[in-house]
């Protein structure tokens, strides 16, 4: 008799606000050797896409379906324009959780959930986590949840911590949350392994989103080692990025961001301040690769590597935003100065002199650095040049995949995510779920490429954030940054976005354009500024 054999195990790891070439098998100088053997035994993705910003990137992977059909095309508020910015997790898409459930998986939460109001910092939710208008993990799919449902929080005393569906105290003067996520789905994983169940397991860390926090023994390892500046940085991560075929050598880096500056124009004790915002930034990452190497070798330890797919990716591109000392810029309130360890009050800003790493600071690391993260590319979080959308991906199946070590190049998008994990799990998308008409699954499985075959995708591929819109079709990428115009490139022969060639190609701007159109028409994406209905 022929034994039954399991689906395969899927994990999906998500890092936060970290640029494309921020880990050693995509260029970087940051140690991630556990990054770097899934590379090496599995696969790299080198024209992956996110949604430019955290919460329509999470929308999407979810729900297989662009961010605004998802209900989240901006952020987490209403903006009182319809299902497409109602700022939560609409009723007529099912998460992969809700997909694979039926197909006999536990499924599991762990980390950063952001896509609805969630809990704020202070005081209490309009709307508890978990009823209308504010869905969680556990009321949409997921069996097992154990993280925070904002945006971004003190490392050392995470706001708002939840397991299942009570907020909790971590209780403890060593607490970290990047250890903590990696912790706890280590158990995730255990507790599967327990039931002889498959699973689905959705890990999202905060690091290395700002605050600009991490423990003092990984700070030590990268103090003095950015003295040599960001332009240092960018070249060198170009360079290997180019040596290790996941870039073509034709494509020039992007020059310089014209609002940044010779690192080497301002004082010595400048440049100390920079290196260290640079240093906790690089041991928020290894840290967070140190997590996902218990994680791996959980699976190791309980016999179901091989049988487990595994994928890594980032939410966006490096961000480039600025926090403006103690409360000068009211985008930043002073809640976020009561959220350090109890006793102590946070200095929040890029105050310059002022180390950041401890609980007692909140700063993040800014344009120069951002610039950094995404060499070769251009602009960051928020923009859907390539520096905004382009993802590090890496996928380790040891059952399946053949040619380790290898690299992909056709552009692949986070709403194909989906469509890949019901496509090795043999389950089906509904058309009608708890009673409401299911959209469409907009993703493609890029299952056939794991097996060589690299044929061209089928559909577009579309972006829209706050006004920055861009359609990728094959070799052209039509794009622009709000306000201005369309700019076009041929990504084939340009990825660093260099050379506009809109003013000679009408009749290819016109029909991307028009593509873009009817699909906005469709997913209910608006021009910006979005004016809430009357």
């Amino acid at each position: 008799m022929t034994p039954i054999t399991k689906p395969p195990n899927i994990i999906i790891i998500l890092a936060d606000d970290m640029g494309f070439s921020d880990i050693g098998c995509f260029g970087s100088e940051i140690k991630t050797p556990h990054l770097n053997a899934m590379a090496e035994e599995g696969i790299r993705f080198s024209q992956m896409y996110n949604c430019a910003r955290c919460c329509p990137t999470r929308a999407s992977i979810l729900t297989g379906l662009y961010p605004h059909q998802a209900g989240v095309g901006h952020m987490i508020a209403d903006l009182g324009v319809g299902k497409a910015y109602q700022g939560y997790l609409s009723d007529d898409c099912v998460t992969i959780a809700e997909a694979l459930k039926p197909a006999g998986y536990s499924t599991f939460y762990c980390g950063k959930w952001h896509t609805a109001p969630g809990l704020p910092v202070k005081g209490s939710p309009a709307v508890a986590p978990g009823k209308e208008k504010n869905p969680y993990p556990l009321s949409r799919g997921f069996d097992r949840f154990y993280g925070t449902l904002a945006g971004c929080g003190n490392y050392f005393n995470p706001h708002g911590l939840m397991e299942q569906d009570k907020q909790i105290s971590h209780g403890s003067p060593d607490f970290y949350y990047t250890d903590a996520i990696s912790d706890k789905a280590c158990s995730m994983i255990e507790e599967a392994a327990r039931k002889q169940v498959s699973f689905l397991l959705h890990v999202c860390y905060t690091a290395p989103h700002w605050p600009l926090h991490a423990k003092p023994e990984d700070i030590e390892k990268y103090r003095g080692k950015y003295r040599k500046g960001w332009d240092f940085i960018r070249t060198s991560r170009h360079e290997s990025l180019k040596a290790n075929g996941i870039l073509n050598s034709k494509w020039k880096i992007s020059p310089r961001d014209s609002n940044s500056y010779d690192f080497f124009t301002r004082s010595k004790q400048y440049q100390e301040w920079e290196d260290m915002r640079m240093a906790v930034y690089a041991a928020q990452i290894e840290c967070m690769d140190r997590g996902i190497g218990k994680i791996i070798n959980t699976l190791k330890m309980n016999g179901i590597e091989n049988n487990t797919f595994v994928m890594f990716l980032s939410d966006n591109g490096g961000c480039a935003e600025f926090l403006n000392e103690d409360g000068d810029d009211k985008k930043w309130p002073g809640i976020y100065r009561f959220t350090a360890r109890p006793g102590q009050i946070c200095r929040v800003g890029n105050i310059e002199g002022l180390h950041p790493g401890p609980s007692t600071t909140f700063m993040s690391y800014g344009l120069s650095w951002a610039n950094a993260s995404n060499s070769p590319f251009r602009l960051y979080k928020h923009w859907v040049h390539e520096g905004g959308i382009a993802t590090p991906f890496i996928i380790q199946w040891p059952e399946k995949i053949k040619h380790k070590g290898s690299v992909i190049h056709r552009p692949c998008h986070v709403i194909d995510i989906m469509a890949t994990c019901l496509d090795i799990a043999n389950a089906k998308y509904p058309s009608v779920y708890n009673g409401n008409n299911i959209i469409p699954l907009e993703g493609e499985s890029f299952l056939p490429l794991l097996n060589g075959n690299e044929k061209e995708r089928e559909k577009p591929l579309f972006w829209e954030h706050e006004g920055n819109c861009a359609v990728r079709n094959k070799i052209w990428k039509l794009v622009k940054k709000y306000p201005s115009d369309w700019e076009l490139y041929n990504m084939e022969e340009d990825r660093t976005e260099l050379n506009d060639l809109s003013s000679g190609n009408e009749t290819i701007k016109r029909k991307l354009i028009g593509q873009y159109e009817e699909w906005a028409e469709k997913c209910g994406a608006l021009e910006w500024p979005i004016l809430k209905k009357t």
